[in-house]
């Protein structure tokens, strides 16, 4: 039977996914997982100033849309307002989020898992830019680490 369901953000704790370190400033990215069934994933994403994301693509539609701050995708500068659309198999990224962070709301058709395109690449921009991945405990709990 359908339902009607209101759901409240501060309701919702968020979880460190991803870690970096930057100097000696740690950033990450903090997710609320406000709704996760088989065909429709809502999460509120919480970028920290200058955090790096490879760049990947999904294996289900995607939707990013900037709810505060900016996110640098690939050479698109994506300031509050703007919405970000990946549709299936498509790539996108590196993400890079603004000196202010940025919080993201995203929507994902069915599978959330990211499909790294390049990983050696992604390992060298790190490298450059002196930042050095961290792993959480939400990592560990996952098996993975970066």
């Amino acid at each position: 039977m359908a339902e009607l369901k209101i759901l409240r953000i501060d309701d919702f704790d968020p979880v460190e996914v991803k870690a970096q370190m930057h100097g000696d400033r740690r950033a990450g990215i903090h997710l609320r997982f406000l709704e996760q069934t088989p065909t429709r994933v809502f999460i509120h994403c919480h970028y920290d100033p200058g955090v790096m994301v490879e760049e990947h693509g999904h294996a289900s539609d995607h939707a990013i849309f900037v709810l505060r701050g900016s996110v640098t995708v690939g050479d698109a500068e994506c300031p509050q307002g703007t919405l970000v659309i990946l549709e299936q198999g498509a790539v996108f990224g590196p993400l890079v989020a603004g000196p202010e962070g940025t919080d993201l709301l995203e929507f994902y058709a069915g599978d959330t898992r990211p499909v790294p395109a390049d990983p050696e690449g992604f390992a060298s921009l790190l490298q450059e830019k002196g930042v050095v991945p961290v792993t959480t405990a939400f990592q560990r709990a996952a098996g993975g680490s970066q």
